[in-house]
């Protein structure tokens, strides 16, 4: 019987000091143990939100991502991001303006356009594969940072082999490394993004310093004689109009082009690190990958990519911020100014929904009941689902691609990595370590078609 909708849902009664540890140090844990607690509808008061509520039931996401984008806003839960992403970043606005940046946004991200940058990509993971140690360990996670970083760099923003791009990776690295830890990640979202572990002026000069370069490119690419005939996403960005015919201002294109740069490659790379520290841990499933590439079938590498971010989801929730009026959720009345965050990594272990969820078992993706968009979400849901979404699977399906053609890696470590907070991300605590046996086979002649389904 449904409650009467008067009331928040129960949660823990601890001090939020230490509720905000449970979710800092034992994430997975501490959020399981309240939803055996308190059922698929808790409610927590942390350092961070002094009350917000945490869904675990698919049901009840579907009416989370169907809600009035009015009334639930997606933007507001984001702003913790505002010192990084800026103000009108696509992450953090909401209603009408949400709306427009998304419709100029999308063009370049539509699944055919991802095969231009195929290219791009495969290169990339050629270049990184050919630098990787033999016979010795090495930490995956950061190999993929610097090849996806790459990959943003050269798809997205157009900037080619050359000092110019080396200096933008540095200053990147440097921008984002405040939000790259747990402690300094605590103190910035206390701040507002002001303060956080050794930041303050310091990352003030280094934004300014990133923003430096990228208005730069912005006022050089606005002069450049090939413009229509590029296909970097930067240069469709300058070419877009909205319905009243209106082009992006340089603000709105700083913005969202650190948007693309900051959360393109840190969430791709970290998704990749555990892709193989998942395989080099389950020889079947990396077998029956190596026969069925060698065969030419590209349907099993999409589910291991998809049963990865299901087994380790790079981020662990999405939040919407109730507005204008309460909202009905699970028989509760969620006030306004209340978080709703549905719990991805909560869902994707629900053994309900996921037959033993604890092991890695592509094959759950190629069934007739394979997984929908309320149990599978890692890259969240509704007109809010990551608009990068096409391009980050597109690209893990060429980088595993090219790995496991080109080498021989085998797990450096016996005991499979565990996860830890990393900001925002759940990355691997040693960097998914790994051994190259023997020098890497000769890289492709030219790009092969990609033939997974979009």
């Amino acid at each position: 019987m449904e409650r009467a909708a008067s009331t928040l849902p129960p949660g823990p009664r601890l001090p939020k000091w230490l509720q905000t540890a449970g979710f800092i140090f034992q994430p997975a844990r501490w959020v399981d143990w309240n939803r055996r607690r308190y059922g698929d509808i808790v409610t927590f008061r942390t350092l961070f939100d002094p009350c917000w509520v945490m869904v675990y039931d698919p049901e009840l996401v579907k009416q989370v991502f169907r809600g009035k984008p009015n009334q639930l806003r997606a933007g507001e839960a984001n702003a913790v991001l505002g010192p990084v992403v800026g103000e009108r970043s696509l992450l953090l606005l909401d209603g009408a303006e949400h709306l427009r940046e998304r419709k100029l946004l999308l063009p370049p991200f539509h699944g055919e356009r991802m095969r231009a940058y195929e290219e791009v990509m495969r290169e990339a993971a050629d270049r990184s594969i050919d630098s990787w140690p033999v016979g010795r360990p090495f930490p995956l996670l950061r190999e993929m940072q610097s090849l996806t970083l790459d990959v943003i760099l050269r798809a997205v923003f157009g900037v080619g082999e050359g000092p110019r791009l080396e200096e933008l990776k540095r200053r990147i690295r440097e921008m984002i490394e405040p939000t790259s830890n747990r402690i300094g990640l605590l103190l910035f979202a206390m701040s507002g993004g002001r303060f956080g572990a050794g930041v303050g002026d310091r990352f003030e000069q280094q934004r300014a310093a990133v923003d430096e370069l990228i208005y730069e490119e912005i006022a050089r690419r606005r002069e450049a004689a090939d413009l229509e005939e590029r296909e970097d996403v930067f240069s469709m960005l300058l070419l877009a109009r909205d319905e009243d015919g209106k082009a992006m201002t340089d603000p709105e294109l700083r913005d969202e082009l650190v948007t693309l740069l900051v959360a393109g490659h840190e969430t791709t790379a970290t998704g990749l690190a555990w892709t193989f520290e998942l395989l080099a841990h389950n020889a079947r499933v990396l077998e029956r990958l190596r026969v069925s590439l060698a065969a030419g079938d590209r349907a099993y590498l999409e589910a291991v990519v998809k049963e990865a971010l299901r087994v380790k989801p790079v981020i662990a929730g999405v939040g919407r911020k109730v507005r204008e009026e309460p909202f009905q959720l699970g028989g509760y009345e969620i006030p306004a100014g209340t978080e709703i965050n549905p719990s991805i990594a909560a869902i994707h272990r629900r053994g309900d929904r996921y037959e033993r969820p604890k092991e890695f078992r592509p094959e759950r993706f190629l069934s007739d009941d394979a997984p929908d968009t309320y149990t599978w979400l890692p890259f969240g849901g509704g007109t809010r689902r990551c608009i990068g979404a096409s391009f980050a699977m597109f690209e893990m399906n060429v980088v595993v691609r090219q790995v496991i053609e080109r080498t021989e890696l085998e797990a450096a470590d016996r005991r499979p990595d565990r996860g830890h907070r990393r900001g925002i991300t759940f990355v691997p605590k040693r960097g998914a370590r790994v051994i190259m046996r023997s020098a890497p086979g000769p890289a492709e002649q030219a790009p092969a078609a990609l033939a997974a389904s979009r």
